[in-house]
């Protein structure tokens, strides 16, 4: 495992250490992702996430395998996760430091918006590919 990176949402009330399965950053395109970060949501693949106080944190079940954490305060999304799994797609600007991870992948490229591209180099993922690795995994 690597080492924990910090990180916090806007106000500051949820502070975590997460460590990142790889320094790599992804992109979702699926329209959840885009309508509860009002963009992309730009996330980091943590092994694992630790919550200072959950006091702050709020849980949305967004589908029947998923949930997004978000801080109940400010608003800010936090992390994708699945119940009682202690990894995390993790915002990554919610990292204190996300300067080390490097864009990797774009996911549910199949839902992707005509009106904006990103000029990285990528692997994309159609949103059946993505469930269908999720499924392999027995996640879905």
């Amino acid at each position: 495992m690597g080492a924990a990176l910090s990180g916090g949402c806007l106000c500051g009330a949820v502070r975590f250490a997460a460590v990142p399965h790889e320094m790599s950053m992804n992109v979702c395109h699926c329209s959840m992702c885009r309508k509860w970060t009002a963009g992309v949501f730009m996330s980091v693949h943590c092994d694992s996430v630790d919550i200072a106080d959950e006091q702050a944190l709020g849980i949305y079940p967004s589908s029947e395998w998923a949930e997004r954490v978000f801080c109940k305060i400010c608003g800010t999304s936090l992390f994708w996760r699945m119940p009682g799994k202690r990894e995390a797609a993790v915002s990554l600007s919610a990292f204190d430091d996300a300067s080390a991870f490097t864009f990797t992948e774009e996911i549910f490229i199949d839902e992707k918006p005509d009106l904006y591209a990103f000029a990285n180099e990528t692997e994309k993922k159609t949103g059946p590919e993505v469930i269908a690795a999720f499924a392999a995994q027995g996640n879905a």
